[in-house]
């Protein structure tokens, strides 16, 4: 073979080789197979590129954020729905129920980069949230959500006395009742704030997992103002059960009236404002149920109330009441067992003079509490939810501090004590 020919064979053999490596690497077909310009896929994938960038360079500015987070559940029913927008201003917020499909009224902000609910919501419900919002150049933007609430399962709350805007004497503790055990008890206690213009420290205690009470070393100041923040939407009482409420309230305290019956003078002295304003003939309860000794609250009061032994423990053999009297006048209670200061019509000759009840203390009264004058109508008229009624000399025990809001039978240091959250409530200047 000439050199010629021996040249001309190995450069069809380089050229076929490089077609073997050339299908090797690639795996497929070259541009080459299509054309210099690549055939009819290359223009279509430069022109959708073109497309995506203009539509890129054209959309809004303006980012929505819509919170709980969509498909959240368990989400609070005060403060956890908002709907927020950033580069933009938000032109409409649509959130319905969706099984409902009732409209939830929001409030939008002044300067239009935020919504939120005007009322709290409804528990294990599913709600739907629709904003729109445009930006600097009017483009608008869309954002979809839905989250479901928490459930009465999972969530608790905390029922407190007295209401909000009350006016109260200055034995009325702050206490909560709380609908589910409370295990946390630390992180809840420190979830709540009391404080009173009066600049009293107020500590709180627990009885028990679901009671908290607060009050002060000593009773309220008179003509003072108390306010608590409950803060408990979102803090966790045990594993998966969280807080539902936000709110502050606060009540008055008004006058200072303390009255102390001594059950072996069978009087009641009656002072107020640290002056003693009247002295009141009293009957206790008898021997064989004496009345407690101590400080005890007035928590309700009634006009007129039924009083039926047996709901109390004072049965006869067939199982109806040692008592059972349905137009009991001037009723105030003193402890949640049933211990009352009330008015007494049919008892004659007794006041001042002997000891007749089942543990209640009885003052003169007319049948019907028709008659302002008598000394059960007075002392009605003249006292308020939170008065304290002291109690001595009585053969009886102390009442349980738990009895009633009777928390004042306790010395400081062990009321303390009792705090999960070891510290004192924050002064708030009113």
């Amino acid at each position: 073979m000439t050199d010629s020919k021996r040249r001309n064979g190995l450069i069809a053999s380089a050229t076929l080789l490089g077609g073997v490596l050339t299908l090797a690497a690639c795996g497929g077909s070259t541009a080459a197979d299509h054309g210099s310009d690549g055939g009819a896929d290359g223009p279509r994938h430069e022109n959708a590129q073109q497309v995506d960038e203009a539509a890129a360079k054209d959309a809004s500015k303006a980012k929505i954020k819509i919170l709980p987070a969509d498909g959240a559940t368990g989400a609070g029913i005060n403060s956890d729905a908002n709907v927020t927008v950033g580069d933009g201003k938000l032109t409409e917020v649509t959130m319905t129920s969706a099984e409902s499909k009732q409209k939830i009224d929001g409030t939008l902000s002044a300067d239009g980069t935020s919504w939120k609910p005007k009322q709290a919501l409804e528990r294990s419900t599913k709600y739907k949230v629709t904003a729109h919002a445009v930006d600097s150049k009017g483009r608008t933007a869309v954002e979809n959500s839905s989250f479901t609430t928490v459930s009465p399962a999972n969530s608790f709350v905390g029922n407190f006395t007295p209401e909000n805007g009350s006016t109260v004497g200055v034995g009325m503790p702050v206490s909560i009742n709380f609908d589910k055990p409370v295990e946390n008890k630390a992180e809840v206690e420190s979830a709540i704030k009391v404080a009173s213009s009066s600049n009293q420290q107020v500590v709180g205690h627990w009885f028990g997992d679901k009671r908290l009470d607060f009050r002060p070393q000593d009773y309220w100041k008179a003509n003072s103002k108390v306010t608590m923040k409950l803060g408990l939407d979102g803090v966790e009482a045990s594993p998966g059960v969280k807080g539902i409420q936000n709110k502050t309230v606060s009540f008055n305290v008004g006058h200072s009236q303390v009255s102390t019956v001594d059950t072996q003078a069978h009087l009641m002295f009656v002072v107020r404002d640290g002056k003693l304003v009247k002295t009141i003939p009293i009957s206790a309860g008898g021997d064989e149920n004496a009345t407690y000794n101590g400080k005890m609250v007035i928590s309700e009061r009634f006009k007129q109330t039924r009083m039926d032994g047996s709901t109390v423990g004072f049965k006869k053999k067939d199982g109806k009441g040692e008592y059972d009297i349905p137009d009991v006048p001037h009723a105030q209670r003193l402890s949640a067992s049933g211990t009352f200061i009330h008015g007494n019509y049919w008892g004659k000759g007794i006041f001042g003079k002997s000891n007749t009840s089942h543990g209640c203390i009885g003052l003169e009264d007319a049948k019907g509490a028709k008659d302002a004058k008598t000394p059960g109508a007075w002392f009605f008229d003249h006292s308020q939810t939170g008065d304290v009624v002291d109690v001595v000399n009585s053969p009886d025990q102390t009442v349980k501090p738990d009895n009633g809001l009777n928390g004042w039978n306790m010395d400081w240091s062990e009321w303390v004590a009792g705090s999960a959250a070891q510290q004192p409530g924050t002064v708030v200047q009113q």
